[in-house]
């Protein structure tokens, strides 16, 4: 393994994100940033040729985007899937984040300046395998690991920046159960699919 990440080749996928350059990194923000823009003025996002960027940034990738103003969530857009190139991944999500989170308004061209982006990019999830609720408990790894939760046809995710403000991981899986439409309790039934992931995330200096 470098010292950039593990990935799967020009048609693979991240499988495990580690510190990336301080280059790749403000390659994807600046791409956010232009997207961002464009969602601002209410322009459709341009054709990009991904050949214009860091070999890197051209393998298939996924990646979230958040947008927070004043220190606010304002947008979050992602995928647990890659099918795109990483920094076209990042472009689409900087601009579906602004656009069409149904959390919040549409970003207006006046806020567009006081925002600031951070973006996951995501390793390949892993399934866990458990034989009880405590043992489920006991392969989380809080602060270090996204979260997918699945059952039938609900699916739901926290990334792993969540931890943050849920630190307990009993509450962290109720909550998230709950975030796909289930009963928060429904982890301890068994009766669940979970993944884990990490992700490699980093964002814009604040404003000096």
């Amino acid at each position: 393994m470098d010292s950039m990440a593990m990935h799967l080749g020009a048609m693979g996928w991240w499988a495990v994100v580690e510190e990336l350059p301080d280059q790749l990194k403000d390659e994807l923000l600046m791409l956010a940033r232009a997207a961002l823009e464009c969602a601002g003025e209410r322009q459709a996002l341009p054709s990009f040729d991904v050949q214009t960027v860091s070999e890197p940034l051209r393998d298939m990738g996924a990646s979230f985007v958040t947008l927070k103003l004043d220190d606010t969530l304002r947008g979050c857009i992602g995928t647990l899937e890659a099918s795109h190139p990483l920094a076209e991944d990042v472009r689409q999500h900087a601009y579906a984040a602004a656009l069409h989170d149904v959390r919040f308004p549409p970003v207006s061209t006046e806020e567009v300046g006081s925002i600031l982006i951070e973006i996951s990019v995501l390793g390949l999830p892993a399934p866990i395998e458990y034989k009880s609720a405590d043992d489920l408990i006991s392969k989380l790894r809080p602060g270090i690991d996204g979260v997918i939760v699945r059952h039938q046809k609900k699916r739901a995710t926290f990334l792993p920046q969540v931890w943050d403000r849920i630190p307990t991981p009993s509450n962290f899986l109720s909550m998230l159960c709950e975030k796909a439409g289930l009963k928060a309790e429904h982890w301890k039934t068994g009766n669940l699919f979970v993944h884990t992931y990490e992700v490699e995330s980093f964002k814009e200096n604040e404003p000096e």
